[in-house]
């Protein structure tokens, strides 16, 4: 569709655009989210969206609602209105974590991504634990993962420390200094062909930055961090989908201190690749890598060729996972049983309609 290939539209984006797609509507995707008013790329350029009733009607959650990064079915926009939003395309993958102050309750942060930027910096604050926390989380179906490690200058050997943590975290390694543009040439293959990046990480690593000089102009606001501990400031306040000049699509968000791991998408097992390959060694199917004979992993612990620390990550984030998936199942035992509770309403009220 015309100026909707600049914007990641393909034939197979047409096919689930036609399985969804009403009389009138269009496809758009949504490029900037401000809670419930929306920033779409239509075929007619740049507009504004907004959910229609049947659509709140019938979302299960708040993730169902459109987030950054969504292709969309929308009925063009009255002369004096937004355009109305009446279906979200099914989706090849949603970045989430659980919402600030609700631990069964989903946020999208991104959807339909191709690779994710992990950024941090090569200060004080780089920490290993943190980038295996955010490498369970961004473990997404037909997505891959990157580590961007920006302000190379406050390193002595970036390319060594580089080199140690894709080897340690299983994912390619760059660092770069995004204000002198060092390094940024590493980047290029990941944006090529119109793809979808997002970039993650916490305040003050330099996303905004590195948005910045990929872009060749000051689009985000980006501010100094503090000089008593290394850590930044949130200078970002929104998601935003920015086209870049040389072809990509690229997408910051505002830095995350704390990531609470969503129980459908993260994957333990797949950010510790090493720990599930030892553990397919050991003697029990289930062992726990406590006290069980002939463990494989107790066996790399002990002659050191497993870093204990790492261990410690991931029973935690194991038991995480575990905890947050108990909390979805009991919020959709709940969900069924309001819903149960809602059609006995409905049918009660029919009955007494019925005339004696």
């Amino acid at each position: 569709m015309d100026g909707l290939d600049r914007w990641g539209w393909d034939d197979a984006w047409a096919a689930r655009f036609a399985a969804v797609a009403g009389d009138g509507n269009v496809p758009a995707r949504v490029v900037i989210e401000h809670r419930e008013l929306y920033v779409i790329r239509g075929p007619h350029g740049e507009g504004t969206a907004e959910v229609s009733g049947r659509f709140r009607h019938h979302a299960a959650g708040r993730g169902d609602y459109p987030a950054v990064g969504d292709w969309v079915a929308v009925r063009p926009p009255p002369a004096d209105g937004p355009a109305v939003i009446d279906a979200v395309l099914p989706r090849t993958n949603r970045l989430s974590r659980t919402a600030p102050g609700d631990a069964s309750e989903e946020q999208v942060l991104a959807a339909n991504l191709d690779v994710l930027f992990l950024v941090a910096s090569l200060n004080r604050d780089l920490n290993p634990r943190r980038l295996e926390r955010l490498l369970t989380a961004a473990a997404l179906p037909r997505c891959q993962s990157v580590l961007v490690l920006t302000k190379s200058d406050l390193c002595d050997d970036p390319a060594a420390v580089a080199a140690d943590l894709a080897v340690s975290l299983g994912v390619p390694a760059h660092p770069v200094g995004a204000l002198t543009g060092d390094g940024l040439d590493a980047l290029a293959p990941y944006l090529a062909g119109d793809r979808t990046v997002a970039l993650l990480g916490s305040s003050g690593v330099g996303k905004s930055t590195l948005l910045n000089r990929l872009l060749g102009e000051e689009l985000l606001a980006t501010g100094p961090i503090r000089a008593d501990d290394d850590r930044g400031r949130h200078t970002t306040t929104h998601r935003e989908l920015v086209r870049l000049p040389g072809g990509g699509l690229l997408l910051d968000s505002p830095g995350i201190r704390e990531f609470a791991l969503w129980a459908d998408g993260s994957d333990v097992d797949g950010a510790f690749a090493d720990i599930a390959a030892l553990a397919a060694g050991c003697a029990f199917g289930d062992c726990t890598h406590s006290h069980e004979p002939n463990c494989a992993v107790r066996r790399a612990l002990d002659d050191g060729s497993l870093d204990a620390g790492r261990f410690e990550s991931y029973q935690k984030l194991q038991r995480e996972q575990a905890y947050q998936e108990a909390r979805t199942d009991e919020r959709a035992a709940r969900d069924r049983k309001d819903q149960e509770r809602r059609i006995h309403r409905i049918y009660k009220k029919i009955q007494a309609r019925k005339p004696r």
